[in-house]
């Protein structure tokens, strides 16, 4: 699972599926965008980002079953 933050989601999701750009995400092959929030600040969004990842793996899971159960690719909706 990869956790990040970024000012422009779309943008981001299209690196990730080409495999543009050479990080864990290209490594591993990690391409379905399956959890985000929206925040009002960079702040807050790194804020948020360094709390998620401080969670445990059984943590993230938790939170994207909370949002998307069937851990479906929200990339499409977007």
């Amino acid at each position: 699972m990869y956790t990040g933050v970024t000012n422009d989601l779309i943008h981001r999701v299209i690196e990730h599926k080409d495999g543009a750009v050479e990080s864990f995400t290209s490594r591993y092959k990690v391409n379905k965008l399956v959890y985000y929030e929206v925040t009002d600040s960079i702040e807050s969004a790194i804020l948020r980002e360094k709390q998620i990842k401080g969670g445990s793996r059984n943590d993230k899971i938790e939170l994207v079953n909370s949002m998307n159960s069937e851990w479906n690719d929200l990339s499409e909706e977007l």
